[in-house]
């Protein structure tokens, strides 16, 4: 059987995401030159996908839905530009689940997503989050 991504796959993704900018919070500070070097972009990220996380505790069932609330605590609760365009991924990454979604029909949902569902999703994600910047440049999130 194949694996699918459901909501309890969406939030232990995020502890682990959620852990990961913690150790490299430093370093992605360091980093940040652009559009002024203000040394916030690891802790702006951090910060939001941190309140993300925290708004998928009682999320949906399925895959799309736990995105969802993932993308709008991100909006809610973003910090700077980074944080801004952390949660337009988190965006693409919901529609794109609910796009592969409806393509299975509807008990889709039910299963989760398959590998190709999360392809879908990812695409979309980075697609949004690089439509968000006019001009992307080294130095972002992006980057």
């Amino acid at each position: 059987m194949e694996a699918r991504l459901d909501a309890a796959a969406v939030r232990r993704w995020a502890d682990l995401a959620v852990a990961a900018l913690e150790r490299a919070r430093e370093r992605i500070d360091a980093a940040n030159v652009f559009p002024v070097a203000d040394s916030d972009t690891g802790t702006n990220m951090l910060l939001t996908l941190a309140a993300a996380r925290r708004a998928v505790d009682d999320a949906e069932d399925d895959a799309a839905g736990a995105l969802h609330d993932l993308a709008r605590g991100a909006l809610l609760a973003a910090r700077g530009n980074s944080g801004i365009i952390l949660s337009e991924l988190l965006r693409g990454l919901a529609v794109g689940a609910e796009r592969a979604t409806r393509a299975h029909g509807p008990s889709g949902h039910l299963a989760g997503l398959d590998a190709a569902g999360v392809a879908i999703a990812l695409r979309t994600g980075a697609g949004a989050a690089r439509a968000a910047v006019a001009r992307p440049a080294p130095g972002t999130i992006l980057t």
